[in-house]
């Protein structure tokens, strides 16, 4: 097959006054092609050669440009801590200067504590009251138990006692009435011989002498009646004093019954003073807190920023008065597109850049975010009108240092940085 190519004077291109390039004269055109002939196979196989490197080079560096996802959107982030004032104050001193880096426990701030100390005083004073009264409080309670039964026991004895002289009262009016009628009787017939020896003296039937011992057995019997009768009366007497005592026993016992409540009121009084006790224990721990809280502390290792607080001020609770950088906990938030997130999940290895120092850092893929930058804003996007244009939106992934990176405290929050996620 011929190869040689022909040219046509109707295929020429019109010569142009802005031409410069002359085309090859068809002889010329025929020797290079037969030099390229003539070079043999071994120059086709090195393009052949040629071609399969280039094609090698270019799949490797497709594999490597796939493997990872990166983006410029992300910065290194830690936590800020606000430290604010527990207690209303005179600040005396300021401690620490701007940028200083201070640990953990290293006093920041000293608010006058003098006021705080006398409330202290006070309310260990109070305390110490409430205790001592809660104490006597408890000691009334047993001995109110003791003297309640006591006192029921006595209450029940004293109405025992009293019904019993009760019944020997009614035995011994029974007595003297028996008595009584026993006299009655022996008066009646004494009674009745005198009026006979009265008869039988006068008639001087009877000697004198019995006559007159009828009239002393008169008299005696009627002393006799007038002793019985007065006994019985005795008897009735007694009767009514037992009745009497009776009743204030009874009295005495109702009232002892009362005791269980007044040993209950008893008990609601030691506890109430227990619960003042406990009032005012709670009183003192919240003065020694607020005398601890006018010496304000760092709660963690950082370096101060924002420093507002000045010696002299007045600061109110809650005030923030400057911030803690904590650099022994921070991170990098990295915003990437959500097209990059395909093959992208926690785990991952990546690699960060830092613009300042421009040095890489070993780190990790820590979580990615619920949701996009965007739906955080003060002003979230509302998509639903008529001119909607879609944006790719960007979702933050957080990146942790792994356990063995150090970072010498020479990342700050804020600082930019390039992160790179090896998602293959």
């Amino acid at each position: 097959m011929d190869t040689t190519t022909t040219e046509h004077p109707s295929s020429e291109a019109p010569s142009s006054p802005q031409s410069t390039i002359a085309p090859l004269p068809a002889g010329e055109r025929d020797l290079r092609w037969r030099r390229l002939q003539s070079r043999g196979p071994g120059f086709r196989i090195a393009i052949v050669a040629g071609a399969i490197v280039l094609l090698v080079a270019g799949f490797f560096l497709w594999r490597h440009f796939s493997s990872y996802e990166s983006t410029d959107d992300a910065q290194v982030d830690g936590h800020l801590s606000s430290i604010s004032a527990r207690v209303s104050g005179h600040v005396l001193l300021r401690l620490v200067d701007d940028n200083q880096f201070v640990k953990a426990g290293t006093p920041l701030v000293q608010i006058d504590p003098r006021d705080y100390q006398v409330a202290l005083d006070r309310a260990k004073a109070a305390y110490q009251d409430a205790l001592a009264t809660a104490q006597a409080a408890q000691v009334n309670v047993p001995i109110t138990s003791v003297g309640t039964t006591s006192q029921i026991a006595s209450a029940e004895s004293d109405v025992q006692n009293a019904n019993a002289g009760i019944s020997w009262a009614h035995q011994q009016l029974d007595a003297a009435r028996a008595q009584v009628e026993e006299a009655e009787a022996n008066n009646v017939k004494v009674q009745a011989d005198l009026v006979r020896y009265k008869q039988l003296v006068d008639k001087q039937e009877i000697s004198q002498q019995q006559y007159d011992q009828t009239v002393a057995a008169a008299r005696g019997s009627t002393a006799a009646l007038t002793a019985a009768r007065a006994s019985a009366g005795g008897a009735e007497q007694t009767i009514r004093q037992w009745q009497s005592k009776l009743t204030q026993a009874q009295a005495s016992l109702k009232s002892a019954h009362t005791a269980p409540q007044q040993l209950a009121v008893i008990r609601a009084r030691a506890q109430s003073a227990e619960a003042q006790a406990a009032l005012r224990k709670a009183e003192l721990d919240q003065a020694q807190l607020n005398l601890q809280y006018t010496l304000i502390t760092a709660p963690v290792n950082g370096v101060v920023s924002d420093r507002t607080v000045e010696v002299g001020q007045n600061v109110q609770i809650g005030q923030e008065m400057m911030k803690i950088v904590d650099l022994d906990d921070i991170w990098v938030t990295a915003n990437f597109k959500e097209t990059q997130l395909r093959h992208m999940q926690p785990g991952q290895r990546t690699t960060i850049s830092v613009d300042a120092f421009g040095r890489d850092y070993k780190t990790h893929v820590q979580s990615i975010a619920g949701a996009s930058g965007a739906l955080f804003s003060l002003l979230p996007p509302e998509n639903a009108t008529g001119n909607y244009v879609k944006v790719v939106q960007r979702i933050p992934v957080k990146i942790t240092f792994d356990s063995g990176e150090t970072r010498e405290h020479i990342l700050r929050p804020g600082m930019s940085v390039e992160a790179k996620v090896w998602v293959k």
